[in-house]
């Protein structure tokens, strides 16, 4: 960790080497950067013929989706927690 609080490692994405920092712990920026190369290998085995910006591109959309539908779980899911404890509340 350097002098600024922040987190720095180098990862391999996908066969290129990126330099990452950031606040969150290296067990994490670790974590995120396999799930990445992870979603890019799935789609590159599925489209072989796609170049690596379409890969990339097309992984950032599958993740973008999956995170808005959690988002969206996780939003309805408070609603029902919310309307449950003001049912509790009534009683």
């Amino acid at each position: 960790m350097q002098g600024d609080g922040k987190n720095r490692l180098t990862v391999e994405i996908y066969g290129q080497q990126y330099r990452l920092s950031g606040k969150a712990s290296v067990n994490h920026m670790r974590m995120i950067a396999g799930f990445v190369n992870d979603k890019m290998t799935e789609i590159a085995q599925m489209n072989p013929r796609l170049d690596t910006a379409k890969i990339a591109v097309l992984s950032a959309v599958n993740i973008a989706d999956e995170y808005a539908r959690l988002r969206q779980e996780y939003e309805q899911l408070l609603k029902l927690l919310q309307e449950d404890a003001k049912g509790n509340e009534d009683e």
